[in-house]
């Protein structure tokens, strides 16, 4: 996928765990590893907005551009 999503990388320079991330932004554990493992098809902005929010971040520190190599 060309699509990378860096958010255990701002986790870590949080020095936040990926629970309490969790229940700020009002999402389970189970959908935010998946967000964090990248299989997500999609992410509800307001998720994206909470995340940015609560981590302090810019929705570019977490979402990565990276084309594929066939293309």
């Amino acid at each position: 996928m060309a699509i990378i999503v860096n958010l255990d990388v701002m986790l870590a320079k949080r020095k936040m765990r990926s629970n309490e991330l969790a229940k700020l932004i009002g999402i389970t554990e189970q959908n935010l590893s998946i967000l964090k493992n990248g299989r997500a098809k999609a992410v509800k902005l307001a998720t994206l907005e909470a995340i940015c929010k609560h981590l302090d971040c810019q929705p570019g520190d977490i979402l990565e551009y990276t084309p594929d190599v066939d293309e």
